[in-house]
């Protein structure tokens, strides 16, 4: 019988290099655009209190200015 190999987990996502933003979601999406609670979760934001580091590049900004009635930055 051959020897069954086991899968290795996939390695954790590298820290982001360059500048960054700290994004936090501060309210919550229900009652809003549906392509607004599309946008949090395109920057990775889960939860209200969630803090994600993201580039600081133009998409992002733009991400962020769409739904900046949502979030904090620092």
């Amino acid at each position: 019988m051959p020897e069954t190999t086991r899968r290795q987990k996939p390695a954790a996502p590298a820290a982001p290099k360059g500048k960054t933003l700290k994004v936090t979601l501060v309210r919550s999406t229900i009652g809003y655009d549906k392509k607004q609670g599309e946008i949090v979760k395109g920057l990775g934001l889960r939860k209200i209190g969630h803090t994600v580091e993201v580039l600081d590049h133009p998409a992002m900004r733009g991400m962020i200015q769409k739904i900046r009635h949502m979030v904090t930055v620092e």
